[in-house]
């Protein structure tokens, strides 16, 4: 070993300088660098989560909300509709009556009324200006003793009675015509008499 003086300088100045940087490495790491708490996970530990979640106390649960209350019920109002008035009888069906389905209709009388002005008779009387007519007034027919002693005019209720079922009209009449069930067909057979006119009678 040198017993140089300045040699045992040299090896206390390399000691010191050691330790100074070593600790210069230490706290400078600690001054330049300040770890903290990790405010939020990167990578959520759910599974971590759920088991916290399925052991909390009743008290951490979630409390169902409270069932809502039955709403008030609603009031209906009914409405009804008005009555027919009284008497209107064919009277409401006419108004809307179509006389060229009543035409169509007639042909299941043709075989026994002609309707033509002036037109013959035939196994029942013509039926020109039938609307009004008195009932068994018919000019060269002779009509049986059902219909002659009855009386009257042929008014729109009593063709439609007539039309409806000519047996309960007039009891004992050789019509042999069983009569039209809709009244929407009668009213289309009445509308198309009331035409075989030179002066329509005015609706009811």
């Amino acid at each position: 070993m040198s017993k140089n003086p300045a040699f045992k300088t040299y090896i206390a100045l390399g000691l010191l300088l050691a330790i100074w940087v070593a600790l210069f490495a230490h706290y400078g790491s600690v001054f330049l660098y300040h770890p903290g708490e990790i405010e939020k996970a990167a990578y959520p530990l759910i599974a971590v989560e759920e088991a916290a979640t399925e052991e909390a106390t009743p008290e951490e649960q979630p409390t169902e909300t409270a069932a809502a209350e039955p709403e008030a019920p609603v009031e209906t109002v009914v409405t009804t509709e008005p009555e027919a008035p009284a008497g209107g009888g064919i009277a409401a069906l006419l108004a809307a009556a179509d006389a060229e389905a009543g035409a169509k209709l007639s042909k299941k009388c043709a075989a026994c009324h002609s309707f033509d002005k002036g037109g013959k008779k035939k196994v029942g009387p013509n039926l020109w200006d039938i609307v009004g007519k008195a009932i068994a007034g018919g000019e060269g027919y002779k009509y049986s003793g059902a219909l002659s002693g009855l009386g009257g005019e042929w008014t729109y209720d009593n063709l439609d009675a007539f039309l409806t079922k000519p047996k309960d009209f007039a009891a004992g009449t050789k019509m042999s015509f069983a009569g039209l069930k809709k009244a929407e067909d009668r009213a289309n057979l009445i509308a198309f008499l009331r035409g075989r006119s030179d002066d329509p009678k005015p609706l009811p």
